[in-house]
């Protein structure tokens, strides 16, 4: 893994020495490795077209074959500063590292005496460009990005680029991009007439057509359904609330800037739109006095939440402004933690296991670098941070460790969801906060007597439905399960003959309560049986002179070629049991 990562690095160098030869007036930023590739960031003197991209590829493959070198060493911040005195971005970045240290890390490609390129750099690289294949890398795309993220700072030309040890991963990757546009759920939805966005509502607010909502009910009442057998209760609660709750959990100092402020006409108070149900649960849990006997409390919620993200992050249903969650928190005794956790890691084995989901979970602890990012008690954090380790090897779960990637007041056990495509999603969610029942001040009774503070557990299964509905539609590349089908079965009439008997076992299924439909149309039937392919419908029954007669129907099942004549109960019999089992 090591060596890929000196590859990708490596040739993000060779391809700013590529750019530097057609442009030499060329302002660097910054060029780290991703998964699959590489980017680097520059302040280009004119636009790069995609054209361009195979001309900047063909010099970097000539760089490889010569054999340079990459040489690391460590020069005084003055040295630096005249290497790249003509680099402003450069400049910026050493005048940061001169704050911590007296020297700084470059690397240099090619002959010291005449280098190629030089950059700031910590390394790893390739000790020579020999050792890249120049036949398993290639440069993917252009994009725009301000400077260190910020859109106050100028925006950058960003060239991406793609990179593996073998021209055959390589390859392979590059069919698996082609069969991800394919399936992109952006397409799905339209196609299929899921899903929608307009100018006039705003980005990231998706509006669902009859469809699309009968899906995300779906998904919803599917969930609520376990829910209800495990002992929640569901609650609901308001979008808007004043700055004061907020400031409260800590959204106020820690999270604001992904928040959406609201202004009353009427009022000088604060208000935000609600990026997360827990702060409000917290004034359920807080509205009475509560024992140890109510515990644990568990309250469910699919109210709808806003996140201010940004324009650019924007992406279809996988990044929205509007989404709602089948959130959950658990108040309960710290004495009952590990078996509420457990019904909830057992709830959502259940789920993925219903839609074909491989998973493993990713332990996300704090950036203990940058204590001041999080709430609580450092030791607290401990505790909780092996707790949590604990739970995953008793659940015998295969789990990474995400350092950082905790909230800022308790760390997460992440579900990592893989697809069809094996890329990986993450959904669910658990964690354990001591943190907001202690800023809250929320209490119980314990049986001594004496008033404690309960355990916190924010649970999550499929997260945002907006989300697992982009996920589901790649993931099935819009062939959905039949029991979450807005559409299970098209009714296809051969001729005018047939009409009244099409609309017969219409109406015989539908009192059957399966979602049918009859089509009309004066277009041929292999027409009508193309179109209704395109929207992956999971059944067409064709309906001629002999099904009649018969009293059956002629059923192409969706991904099969070949058809079977069955009666119209056995039929019913198989719509049942695929809905019963969820297939």
């Amino acid at each position: 893994m090591q060596n890929i990562e000196n590859i990708r690095h490596s040739l993000s160098h060779l391809l700013a020495a590529a750019v530097l030869q057609k442009f030499p007036k060329t302002q660097f930023g910054i060029g780290p490795t991703i998964e699959n590739g590489f980017y680097y960031d520059f302040l280009l003197p004119q636009s790069v077209k995609p054209e361009d991209l195979k001309e900047l590829e063909k010099t970097i493959k000539n760089l490889i074959k010569r054999g340079f070198p990459f040489l690391g060493k460590n020069i005084t911040v003055t040295e630096a500063k005249k290497i790249f005195k003509n680099q402003i971005f450069k400049l910026e970045l050493i005048k940061e590292l001169s704050k911590e240290n007296k020297t700084v890390s470059i690397y240099i490609t090619g002959n010291p005496e005449k280098p190629v390129f030089t950059d700031l750099c910590r390394g790893g690289h390739v000790k020579n460009t020999k050792e890249i294949n120049p036949d398993a890398f290639t440069l993917e795309s252009i994009a725009g990005a301000y400077w260190r993220g910020s859109e106050k700072n100028k925006m950058l030309t960003r060239i991406y680029g793609l990179a593996f040890e073998t021209k055959k991963e390589l390859e392979a990757y590059l069919a698996l991009v082609e069969e991800a546009k394919k399936r992109d759920h952006r397409k799905m939805g339209k196609l299929l007439d899921f899903f929608t966005f307009s100018d006039l509502i705003g980005s990231g607010l998706p509006l669902y057509t009859p469809k699309g909502a009968f899906i995300r009910k779906t998904l919803n009442d599917y969930i609520e359904s376990l829910q209800i057998k495990a002992g929640y209760t569901q609650v609901w609660t308001p979008q808007i609330a004043k700055a004061e709750l907020f400031k409260k959990s800590g959204h106020y100092d820690k999270y604001r800037d992904g928040m959406f402020r609201v202004i009353s006409n009427y009022s000088e108070e604060e208000f935000y739109l609600k990026p997360m149900n827990c702060p409000q649960h917290t004034q359920i849990y807080a509205s009475q006095p509560r024992s140890y006997r109510d515990l644990p409390l568990r309250y469910t919620d699919f109210a709808m939440l806003y996140r201010d993200e940004k324009p650019g992050e924007l992406s279809g249903l996988a990044r929205v402004r509007s989404f709602s969650q089948d959130d959950c928190h658990i108040f309960c005794k710290e004495d009952q933690v590990d078996k509420e956790i457990d019904v909830a890691l057992t709830m959502t084995k259940e789920v993925m296991a219903t839609f074909g989901f491989k998973y493993r979970y990713r332990l996300s602890s704090r950036d203990k670098a940058h204590p001041e990012k999080y709430l609580g008690d450092p030791n607290r954090w401990d505790k909780v941070e092996k707790w949590a380790e604990e739970i995953m090897k008793r659940n015998k779960i295969d789990y990474c460790d995400g350092p950082g990637e905790a909230t800022f007041y308790a760390p997460k056990m992440d579900l990592l969801a893989t697809d069809a495509l094996g890329r990986e999603w993450q959904l669910s969610t658990v964690q354990i906060d001591f943190v907001m029942p202690q800023r809250f001040g929320l209490t119980y009774t314990d049986k001594d007597g004496q008033e404690k503070h309960p355990v916190m557990i924010h649970r999550a299964i499929i997260g945002s439905p907006e989300r697992f509905i982009m996920v589901l539609l790649e993931h099935y590349a819009g062939a959905l399960p039949v029991w979450i089908s807005p559409i299970q079965a098209r009714i296809l009439a051969v001729s005018e003959k047939q009409k009244q008997y099409a609309k017969k076992i219409t109406e015989k299924l539908k009192e059957q309560n399966f979602r049918v439909e009859l089509m009309n149309s004066n277009e041929t039937l292999g027409k009508r049986i193309r179109e209704a392919e395109l929207q992956k419908i999971p059944y067409i029954l064709v309906l001629g002179e002999r099904e009649e007669k018969d009293y059956t129907v002629n059923v192409r099942e969706r991904s099969k070629k070949e058809t079977q004549t069955i009666s119209i109960q056995d039929f019913i019999k198989k719509l049942e049991k695929e809905v019963e089992e969820k297939k």
